[in-house]
């Protein structure tokens, strides 16, 4: 049996790392790994592979950044002979990027099937390209691996025949289990107590100035309470500079972290500040306050049951809620079924059976 991997960004290779730990346990499973190269910076991708104890691609298409439309239209091109040289029984592809969608389309084209893990995420916001992408991928998907009962009930509606939705969990959590242990000894020296850690990187955020820089504004006035540590993305270190805007002492600006270093920023946090989707479930599985700038989520069970809120863009709103964190009014999430480490294993035995 042949399964082949595509990841193209950091939060595949976080997905992925376990699913192909768990497939490799037999002996009859070949597996092929293709990154696509959508994350191309070393700090994005080359240090994700080794904490993460992956092996090194098969094949890199080199795609890099440039437009949507661009940057699917090649992966497409690229990927293509690959699957026909290849020829795998199953191609597993990972959450929302360009990769998957593109990838799908092409396994779909030629009749190569397809698993979807993290399956059935829906923010219901179409001008998010990550909502396309997850709407194409689990229609053109064969097996479709789910975090959480939502993603069942969202692929349901959508006409997602039931035998084709597997409950299994979330496999980024069965990374963040396993690697929690180690990560300590990869933070950054010098971190005060207590701080608060942000992340910002969608383009509704930084590709704004004029919100970007009330942003930017709201905490200057937070690092005169609470030092405020910023992993910041290359394409918002980009947009601070247009601005011409003087970042604040109180608030640290770090190179985009490798994910030991930031599970171990998370785990300590007092508070994180996000855009991200994957640190909305990180947080809530470490316990840890999480605001997100955004006026919708994908990921609505780490709020019902989990430690996130969503702020959108109320800046009025995210110091409030700081200062009720910093007086110790901190909201308590609940434990989210199969959130457990072993979400991987679960998938491993939905395709040894499949196939």
């Amino acid at each position: 049996m042949h399964v082949l991997h595509v990841v193209g960004a950091r939060p595949n290779f976080i997905k992925a790392a376990p699913v192909l730990a768990a497939l490799g346990h037999d002996a009859g499973v070949c597996q092929t790994l293709i990154h696509t190269g959508q994350h191309y910076d070393a700090n994005m991708s080359d240090v994700f592979f080794q904490q993460l104890g992956m092996p090194v691609p098969d094949v890199n298409l080199e795609v890099g950044a440039c437009s949507h439309a661009q940057q699917t239209a090649q992966i497409i091109a690229r990927f293509e002979p690959v699957v026909r040289e290849r020829a795998p029984d199953l191609v597993l592809v990972y959450g929302d990027v360009n990769s998957t969608m593109a990838a799908a389309l092409v396994c779909s084209k030629l009749k190569v099937r397809v698993g979807h893990v993290e399956a059935g995420l829906r923010s219901r916001d179409r001008s998010m390209p990550e909502e396309i992408n997850r709407l194409i991928a689990d229609q053109l998907s064969d097996l479709l691996f789910t975090p959480s009962a939502d993603g069942d009930e969202n692929l349901c509606s959508e006409g997602i025949a039931a035998h084709r939705i597997h409950r299994v969990g979330n496999v980024m959590i069965d990374t963040l289990v396993r690697l929690l242990p180690v990560c300590e000894a990869h933070k950054p020296a010098g971190l005060p107590d207590r701080y608060a850690l942000v992340t910002l990187h969608r383009p509704s955020n930084v590709d704004d100035p004029v919100w970007l820089e009330a942003l930017l504004r709201a905490l200057t006035i937070l690092a005169k309470e609470i030092q405020i540590v910023f992993p910041i993305h290359p394409r918002t270190r980009r947009r601070i500079a247009q601005l011409g805007f003087n970042v604040a002492d109180g608030i640290q600006l770090l190179d985009p972290a490798p994910y030991l270093t930031f599970l171990a920023l998370q785990k300590d946090a007092t508070v994180v500040i996000t855009d991200s989707g994957g640190v909305q479930e990180e947080t809530t599985f470490l316990g840890v306050p999480c605001l997100t700038l955004r006026e919708n989520t994908e990921r609505p069970i780490t709020v019902t049951l989990g430690t996130n809120l969503i702020i959108g863009r109320d800046v009025t709103r995210m110091q409030q809620e700081v200062h009720r964190i910093l007086g110790g009014e901190t909201k308590s999430g609940s434990p989210i079924p199969l959130w457990d480490g072993i979400a991987a294993e679960r998938i491993a035995k939905v395709v040894l059976f499949a196939l």
